[in-house]
C-alpha cells in the first residue's frame, strides 16, 4: 500500500462470479477477436480480417458528405457483356471511375421535418431521435420493404409474401432468429436429449456459430463440395437428419448459412443444390436462415478468369472437386427491373414455398460495418415475433444511424413518387411501393465491379506464386548437372462471390513434416506413455502464420482452425483465408506477392531449431 490515498489503497471489488448464469459461465472469447491483437504489428498488411474497405464506403467526411452512385466502374453481370469494365482489366487505377470522377454531395437531415405527408421530407431529426417503433423508422422500413419485395425477391411464392423488420445488424438478426425459434440448454442442469442443434457447413463464420454455441446448442455440421453444403451421401444433409440419435438431443430444426460468397470459402451455392437443400428442410421441418452480407458481391467472371490465369483449368483441384463452368443464374419469374439485380443467384426466397426461410441482410458491406444497421425478411408471422423480441431488448437501430442511411439510399426522388405516396391513406404509406431505385443499384452495381476486379488481381498473383521451384546443381567431371523441382505448396478455387479466398496450404510436403520435435512445446501431442514428438500440422500451421508477420513479409491472414464448426472438423489447420477487401488500393498487388514469397521461404526452412525460434 502506497499510504497516500492512491488507488492502490482502494479494495478489490468482490468476485461475482459464482452468480454468473450457466450461459454467461459457457461463453467463449472469439478466436478472431483474440488474434486482432496481431493488428497491431507496426505496418502488417491485413488480409484476414473480413473488412470491408474503408474506400468504398459512401461517407467522404464527418459532415455526411458523400459519394454519388457513379463513383465505381461496374463489371459485366455475365463473362463477355459489354458496357462494363472487365474483371481481367485488374489494375489498381480501375478501382477507381474510369472517367472523371462526379464530385461528391452532402445530404443533410434537418432537425424538424416538414408536416407534409411525403415520407422523404419527414426524414427528421425530431423523429429519428425520439423512441421509435421496433421494426424500425417508417421512412426507411418504406424503402427497404420495396426493395426487398419488388426489387430483390420479386416472387416469393406463397400469399402476401415477406415482411421485413429493421435490426442492428445481421448479427443482431440471427440472435433474435435464435430467441424465436429455440432456447436456451444449460449444461448439468437441463436434459441432454432437450439440447437444440443448429446444422451448418463445416467451415462456417464462427460469429454466427458462437451465439448458439454459447446459448448451449450443439452445432452440428455437414459435409460441402465445390456447390456448397451437400444433402445426399454419407455426411450430407440427408444422412445427418434421417440418422440422428435422439439420445445426442433434439433433431436439429434449424438451419444456419452463408449461401453467396459463402465466408470462408467463397462457395455461391446455385440454385439446384438450393432446392435439394429446400426439400430436405422441407422434408424434416428445419428452418432455413439465410445470412447475405455479400449478396452483391457475386463474381460472373471467376469461373473464366480462373481458366485463364491456369492455362484453361478452371480448379486445379481433382476434377471430382472441380466447380461447375460460370452459369448465368436462373431468372425465371418476374424482372427486378435492373439487369444487375436479375443477373445475381437467387435467394432461398426465390423457392420458399413453406415460408420456411429467414433471411439476414445488412448495410456493413454496402454502407458501412459501423452502421449496425440490416434488416431481417421472412413470412409476417416470424417478423412479428422478431419484433417482439426487439421491443424486450434493442427496442430500435439507432435513430441517427437509421436517419442518415435513410437520406443516403433514397436520395432524391421523383415527383411523381412523391405524389403517388401522398395520395395513400396513412395506414397504406408503410406498404408504398413507388420508390425509385436507381441510385442505390448503381452504387451496389460499382461495388461488385471494384470488389471482384480486386479479387482478379490477388488471384492472378496467387496462382503466380503457388509453386515451389527449386534447382539442384553440381560438377561432374568437366560438366554441370541440374535437377528442376517443382513443388505446389497450396491450392484453392477462385471465389464465386464475397471477400474471401479459403486457400489450402500442402504442409504435409514441408521437408519437416513428421520430423522428430526435441522441444516439447512443440508438440500437439500427448507426451504420456512414451511417444515422440513430430512436427504435426497444427504445429506448422501456426508456425507459418507467425512466419508471415515478420518484419521481411508483414502480412496477416486468418487461420482456417477459426472456421470450424467444431473441434471434430478434420484438418482446419491446413486451410488460411485471405480477404483481398480490407486493405488499401495500393496493397492488394504486395499483400498477394509478400504471402507467396513467405510461403514459399517458410518451405525451404529445414532446420526444426527454425521452426522453434518463429514460435518462440
Amino acid at each position: 500500500r502506497r499510504g497516500d490515498g492512491g488507488d492502490d489503497e482502494k479494495p478489490l471489488p468482490l468476485d461475482l462470479s459464482h452468480l454468473f448464469s450457466v450461459i454467461t459461465k459457457g461463453r467463449q472469447a472469439s478466436k478472431m477477436k483474440e488474434a486482432y491483437r496481431l493488428f497491431q504489428i507496426p505496418g502488417i498488411m491485413n488480409i484476414a480480417g473480413g473488412l470491408p474497405n474503408v474506400q468504398f464506403f459512401p461517407f467522404d467526411t464527418l459532415e455526411a458528405q458523400t459519394a454519388e452512385p457513379e463513383r465505381w466502374t461496374p463489371s459485366p453481370n455475365y463473362p463477355g457483356e459489354s458496357g462494363a469494365v472487365p474483371a481481367s482489366a485488374c489494375a489498381a487505377s480501375t478501382a477507381a471511375p474510369t472517367t472523371t470522377p462526379v464530385a461528391a454531395a452532402h445530404i443533410v437531415v434537418p432537425k424538424a421535418g416538414s408536416h407534409d405527408k411525403d415520407v422523404v421530407k419527414r426524414i427528421d431529426l425530431e423523429t429519428a431521435l425520439q423512441y421509435g417503433q421496433a421494426e424500425g423508422y417508417p421512412p426507411l422500413v418504406s424503402w427497404v420493404r420495396q426493395f426487398t419485395r419488388e426489387q430483390v425477391h420479386p416472387d416469393v411464392p406463397y400469399r402476401g409474401g415477406p415482411e421485413v423488420a429493421m435490426t442492428c445488424g445481421s448479427t443482431d438478426g440471427f440472435a433474435k432468429t435464435l430467441q424465436v425459434f429455440a432456447d436456451p440448454w444449460r449444461a448439468g442442469v437441463d436434459d441432454p436429449r432437450d439440447r437444440p442443434g443448429l446444422l451448418c457447413e463445416k467451415f462456417a463464420y464462427m460469429g454466427a456459430l458462437g451465439q448458439a454455441a454459447n446459448l448451449g446448442w450443439q452445432l452440428v455440421p455437414v459435409d460441402t463440395d465445390a456447390k456448397g453444403m451437400r444433402v445426399a451421401g454419407p455426411g450430407g444433409l440427408d444422412d445427418v437428419l434421417s440418422s440422428w440419435d435422439p439420445a445426442r438431443g433434439r433433431r436439429p430444426h434449424l438451419l444456419y448459412t452463408v449461401t453467396l460468397g459463402h465466408n470462408p470459402t467463397g462457395i455461391v451455392i446455385p440454385l439446384d443444390r438450393k432446392r435439394e437443400i429446400y426439400a430436405a428442410c422441407s422434408k424434416y421441418d428445419v428452418i432455413i436462415a439465410e445470412d447475405e452480407p455479400y449478396w452483391y458481391l457475386q463474381f460472373p467472371a471467376a469461373a473464366v478468369e480462373e481458366a485463364a490465369s491456369r492455362g484453361g483449368s478452371s480448379s486445379n483441384q481433382t476434377s471430382a472437386d472441380a466447380p461447375p463452368q460460370q452459369q448465368p443464374p436462373t431468372t425465371a419469374g418476374p424482372s427486378s427491373g435492373y439487369p444487375f439485380l436479375d443477373s445475381l443467384a437467387p435467394s432461398f426466397l426465390r423457392i420458399d414455398t413453406d415460408g420456411r426461410v429467414v433471411r439476414l441482410d445488412t448495410f456493413s458491406k454496402t454502407v458501412a460495418p459501423g452502421c449496425r444497421l440490416g434488416w431481417v425478411t421472412a413470412q409476417p408471422a416470424v417478423i412479428d415475433k422478431i419484433i417482439r423480441v426487439s421491443e424486450a431488448t434493442t427496442q430500435q437501430p439507432s435513430g441517427f444511424v437509421q436517419s442518415l442511411v435513410a437520406e443516403l439510399v433514397m436520395g432524391p426522388q421523383p415527383e411523381a413518387a412523391k405524389a403517388a405516396f401522398r395520395a395513400l391513406g396513412r395506414g397504406e404509406q408503410a406498404r408504398f411501393a413507388g420508390w425509385h431505385m436507381d441510385g442505390w443499384v448503381r452504387w451496389l452495381e460499382g461495388l461488385r465491379g471494384s470488389y471482384e476486379r480486386r479479387m482478379v488481381r490477388m488471384c492472378r498473383l496467387l496462382d503466380a506464386g503457388a509453386d515451389l521451384v527449386d534447382m539442384f546443381s553440381s560438377p561432374l567431371d568437366s560438366f554441370e548437372w541440374g535437377v528442376v523441382t517443382k513443388t505446389r505448396l497450396f491450392d484453392y478455387q477462385w471465389p464465386r462471390g464475397g471477400m474471401f479466398i479459403w486457400l489450402r496450404v500442402h504442409f504435409e510436403r514441408h521437408p519437416l513434416w513428421q520430423a522428430p520435435v526435441i522441444v516439447s512445446s512443440l508438440s500437439s501431442d500427448d507426451d504420456n506413455g512414451g511417444h515422440h514428438h513430430i512436427m504435426d500440422g497444427p504445429t506448422l500451421s501456426l508456425a507459418l502464420m507467425l512466419f508471415l508477420t515478420a518484419k521481411k513479409y508483414l502480412v496477416l491472414c486468418a487461420s482456417g482452425s477459426m472456421f470450424g464448426a467444431t473441434a471434430a472438423v478434420p484438418a482446419a489447420w491446413a486451410y488460411y483465408r485471405l480477404c483481398f477487401a480490407a486493405e488499401t488500393e495500393a496493397n492488394i498487388d504486395l499483400s498477394a506477392q509478400r504471402f507467396t514469397a513467405g510461403v514459399q521461404d517458410f518451405f525451404r526452412l529445414a532446420d526444426v531449431a527454425d521452426i522453434e525460434k518463429i514460435l518462440e
